[in-house]
């Protein structure tokens, strides 16, 4: 699982919690896979270990994952995945914004008033 953080991207919670989200979504995570120890993501990431277990809650109280002590926290078998349509209109709608200097703000906005 590879996560990166940039400084603006929102705070390293947010950043953090919306990659993984991202990453169960689109099904590049699967229902029973492991996700890193708090400490070990923590420290890969070189954030403070109490941010990864406050993302690890807020997914859990999402039901996207179950933390288990002792088996380590895995992605929920509740939790679904976007259809491969979706996941790869999406990743062009992406691709397409940036290359026209769109952020994120812009194409949420865009969606909102298509939707």
């Amino acid at each position: 699982m590879i996560l990166t953080l940039t400084a603006s991207g929102g705070t390293p919670a947010e950043q953090v919690h919306d990659q993984i989200r991202g990453l169960i979504t689109t099904g590049a995570l699967a229902a029973g896979e492991r996700l890193p120890s708090v400490r070990q993501l923590a420290g890969d990431l070189r954030v403070a270990p109490g941010t990864i277990a406050k993302v690890y809650k807020q997914l859990e109280e999402e039901q996207l994952v179950d933390t288990r002590i002792g088996s380590g926290t895995r992605v929920s078998r509740h939790a679904s995945a976007i259809s491969a349509n979706v996941a790869h209109a999406t990743r062009h709608l992406v691709d397409v914004a940036k290359r026209d200097g769109l952020d994120l703000d812009d194409v949420l906005q865009v969606i909102r008033v298509t939707w």
